[in-house]
This record gives structure tokens, C-alpha cells and sequence, in this order.
């Protein structure tokens, strides 16, 4: 993207957030039934594996298709602009952090695939929290479908999808380190320095898919309902909008690479 479509599209961006906010003020009936729940589906005999949210699944496909849209899209040249030379300034430094954090040069590729491939997908995730679109909540009367009075639904605001990504980092780094090191002693790990320390080393290592993924549940999804609780209150406009854009884009971003540096952090805390 040239620099004269940047600031096009910044300018596009920006009238459109007034342009909703006006819509939002004078056309909508804002209301806050439903907020914080989330549209399941149940299927089966229901309980833990017997429930879906389809929202989940449909701004993840979605989130997905755009991230390889995008990608076939780009094309590198041998002597780079100013887009390019951005990208790949920023992946060098990522690549430098992995090449700090992951002794043994074996892994490091793989480490920073999986580390990109998070920051990327929970960059768009966030940022879409961070632009008016369309939402579905349930109501004691079925389903109200939100059109631009709230942000688009994004994934990361669901538990079990963070929940899930931080125990892929889990297993990915201990099956990383029994090759790196051998079976016996990545086993052996679990008993230093102390064999008495065994405990306490299986609740650490327990503790990292939790701590992991409720860091970037409760971002979004806290901020995501204090915008909405503002935006009711003010009648979604001038100020809810910044909050979208300070919520969706500026913190989004930095618990995407918060999640994504934590992702290498443990990967080669392993590897050691």
C-alpha cells in the first residue's frame, strides 16, 4: 500500500467511524440486553462438548480467509518500498527475539512461524474489535442482530479460543524440548533442582495456558463491554468511537504481541 493509499484509506476510515456515530445517534435504539452472553448453540445431549458458538466459528473462518487473501495479494520486491521495508523490518526484530529466546537453531523457524502466525491472526482479530460492524446477542425474545452498534465480534474474545491457542504453545514446547533433549530427560526436568520441587514445577507448567490466555480474554473482552457500557451511556457518539479505535487497535495490538512474545518466551525457556 503506497503512502498516498494510506492516507486515503485513514481518511476513509475516519469518516466512516463519524458517519456511523451519527447513524448510531439519531437512528438506532441502543440497548444493553444481552451484553457479556454469548449466542450458543447446543447440540446433542448439550454439556461440555455439546455446545458451539457459531459467531466464533464464522469471524475465525472469517479472520483466517482474509490473513491468505491479503497474503496472496503481497508481493515482495528486490529493492523494497516503504511497506515492504516496514514488514520486514518488523519481522526481523521478531526474528531477532527468537533468536534471543531459543538456544537451539533447530527450532528456531518453527518458533517463529507459530509466534507470527498468532501475532497475525489475534492482530486482525483485535483490530476488528476495533471497527463498527455487525454483532449477534441473545435476547429473552431469540436473537438481536446489532448493525453498527457495536464492533465486529472478535474471536479472542471468547475464552475457549485463547484457551485452545495457549495450550497448543503448552504442548508445542514440551514436545519441542522431549526432542531437543530426549524423553529421559525432558522427564528429568520436571524434578529439578529438587525432586521435592515436582509439584510445584507441574502447577508452573499448568499455570502458563491459564495465565496465557485469560491475559488476552480479559483485555478484550473487558474492553469490549466497558466501550459498550460507555457507548450506552453517551449514546454512541464521538467518544465510544475513540474508545473503539483505543480498545480494538492500540491495546489489541499490544495483547496480540504481548501473546506472541510469550508464545517464544516459553517455547525457549524449554529449550534451555
Amino acid at each position: 500500500m503506497t503512502n498516498d493509499r494510506l492516507k486515503k484509506f485513514t481518511i476513509f476510515l475516519f469518516g466512516a467511524y463519524i458517519v456511523l456515530g451519527l447513524i448510531n445517534f439519531f437512528v438506532f435504539d441502543m440497548s444493553l440486553e444481552g451484553v457479556g452472553d454469548r449466542w450458543i448453540v447446543y447440540f446433542g445431549d448439550g454439556g461440555f462438548f455439546g455446545q458451539l458458538n457459531p459467531m466464533t466459528l464464522i469471524m475465525s473462518f472469517a479472520v483466517m480467509l482474509l490473513l491468505i487473501l491479503v497474503a496472496r495479494s503481497i508481493h515482495f520486491e528486490r529493492i523494497p518500498g516503504r511497506f515492504q521495508a516496514a514488514v520486514e523490518t518488523f519481522f526481523d526484530y521478531f526474528w531477532e527475539m527468537v533468536e534471543d529466546s531459543v538456544p537451539n537453531p533447530k527450532y528456531r523457524r518453527q518458533t517463529f512461524v507459530i509466534a507470527m502466525s498468532f501475532f497475525l491472526y489475534i492482530s486482525v482479530s483485535n483490530v476488528l474489535g476495533g471497527m463498527p460492524g455487525i454483532n449477534v446477542v441473545p435476547v429473552e425474545n431469540g436473537l438481536n442482530v446489532q448493525l453498527f452498534t457495536d464492533t465486529w465480534y472478535t474471536p479472542t474474545s471468547d475464552l475457549n479460543v485463547n484457551l485452545t491457542y495457549a495450550l497448543m504453545v503448552l504442548v508445542v514446547s514440551h514436545f519441542f524440548a522431549a526432542r531437543a533433549k530426549g524423553v529421559l530427560k525432558w522427564l528429568k526436568s520436571f524434578f529439578e533442582p529438587n525432586p521435592l520441587l515436582f509439584p510445584i514445577n507441574i502447577i508452573s507448567e499448568i499455570a502458563k495456558p491459564i495465565s496465557h490466555s485469560l491475559r488476552l480474554f480479559g483485555n478484550v473482552m473487558g474492553g469490549g463491554i466497558l466501550v459498550l457500557v460507555i457507548s450506552y451511556m453517551l449514546k454512541y457518539f464521538v467518544f465510544p468511537v475513540f474508545l473503539w479505535g483505543f480498545f480494538g487497535w492500540f491495546i489489541g495490538l499490544i495483547q496480540a504481541f504481548v501473546f506472541a512474545l510469550l508464545t517464544i518466551a516459553y517455547i525457549g525457556s524449554l529449550l534451555e
